[in-house]
């Protein structure tokens, strides 16, 4: 069973830090794609940040040069460190898995991130970022 927990959110003045956590267990491909997504109150979600398994990211332009998405393969833990934070990045955050593609030969495969196809959620972290 998979489990994505995240961490590491919290209240923080225009122009600070965070670094948030995600935490998984049980998600076990060889390729695989995870990310970082967001929504704030009566907004749609958006996809903030992706990362293949080969380390290939993408970032929503909303962040791009602020936010850096990363992994730890040893430790099974996706980050996400926000800089320059403003406002506007209010929001909670979720940590996403892409979901089962196929199996060959014994070995599992994931959908990569350009299907934006993502099976499986964190609970969700909030980020409040005061003017």
């Amino acid at each position: 069973q998979v489990q994505l927990v995240e961490s590491g959110g919290g209240s923080v003045q225009a122009g600070g830090s965070l670094r948030l956590s995600c935490a998984a267990s049980g998600y076990t491909y060889s390729s695989y794609c995870m990310g970082w997504f967001r929504q704030a109150p009566g907004k749609e979600r958006e996809e903030v940040a992706t990362i293949d398994s080969d380390g290939s990211s993408s970032y929503a332009d909303s962040v791009k040069g602020r936010f850096t998405i990363s992994q730890d393969n040893t430790q099974n833990t996706l980050y996400l460190q926000m800089n320059s934070l403003k406002a506007e990045d209010t929001a909670m955050y979720y940590c996403a898995a892409a979901g089962f593609a196929f199996e060959y030969g014994g070995v599992r495969y994931a959908y990569p991130c350009s299907s934006h196809d993502f099976g499986y959620w964190g609970q969700g972290t909030q980020v409040t970022v005061s003017s």
